[in-house]
């Protein structure tokens, strides 16, 4: 599995927020309304080095290290529009994710926009970036999910293929100056590095991980990403075959933000491709 050089590039020291696992996790709510998420799981503090993948000369890739960057210009002006979001924006990810997996067939079925600022006003459909390392989907929830997405037959029939999971993360406004995403390098986590917690909708239950401190953990992220920028993010693959299944994932204070920098705000589209 190809490494990702490290020795020459530009790198930033910055707190995650990590699982504190003295006791057991507890449920991670999610409202209806948005704005903050409400993790009740306890969390700890370390400093992390987060190296900027802007440089390197090896890129990360999805099978190898669990993410991948891409510059992709949307056709999207108004990303506040749920209709142009649900129909042409849905259809560009689609897109992206069959190109950069080979699936031959994609759904996209959920999207979240994100901006601390907005979040915070009456009435906003917006969120808050989510400052917990975590994992959108575990060996258990990630097979129901699939169920729940699609009719019984076909869901049942798409399990025992391989599937993954794939976010599709950009700015909707850039350069981001401040609350990037930070994601872990699959092949630098471990299966104890997981635990499993428990996700409460106000009509579903579901599950995601939580993620332990490891000191092997390899962070990187892409500096100042512009909106024609992605991140693909593989959040789950059912393939065990020593290809990357899942990674981690969470938003950090840069310590090189400029004074009173512009909120991030991005969008995050959730898809699921299918294998014959």
């Amino acid at each position: 599995m190809p490494t990702i050089e490290v020795a020459r590039l530009r790198h930033v020291d910055a707190v995650l927020n990590y699982l504190d696992d003295a006791a057991p996790p507890l449920p991670y709510t999610m409202t209806a309304a948005a704005g903050p998420e409400r993790r009740q799981a306890g969390t700890v503090k370390h400093t992390v080095r987060i190296y900027d993948v802007r440089d390197s000369a090896i890129a990360p890739t999805l099978d190898d290290n669990g993410f991948t960057y891409c510059r992709h210009r949307t056709e999207v002006q108004d990303f506040f529009d749920p209709a142009g979001v649900t129909g042409d924006y849905y259809a560009e990810c689609i897109d992206l994710v069959r190109r950069a997996t080979g699936a031959p067939r994609v759904f996209a079925f959920d999207h979240n926009l994100r901006d601390k600022t907005l979040a915070r006003t009456p009435n906003s459909t917006v969120r808050e970036p989510v400052r917990y390392v975590h994992n959108d989907y575990t060996k258990r929830s990630a097979p129901q999910r699939v169920r729940d997405l699609l009719p019984a037959a076909a869901g049942e029939a798409a399990v025992a293929r391989r599937f993954m999971f794939i976010n599709v993360w950009r700015p909707i406004r850039g350069p981001v100056e401040d609350v990037p995403l930070a994601v872990c390098d699959a092949s630098s986590l471990l299966d104890a590095d997981f635990v499993a917690t428990e996700l409460q909708y106000s009509e579903r239950t579901g599950e995601v991980y939580s993620v332990r401190f490891n000191p092997a953990h390899r962070w990187f992220y892409q500096s100042r990403m512009r909106a024609d920028e992605v991140l693909l993010l593989k959040c789950f693959d059912a393939a065990e075959d020593g290809r990357a299944r899942y990674t981690a994932h969470c938003a950090f204070h840069d310590p090189d933000a400029p004074p009173n920098p512009a909120t991030r705000r991005s969008i995050e589209v959730r898809t699921l491709a299918l294998f014959d």
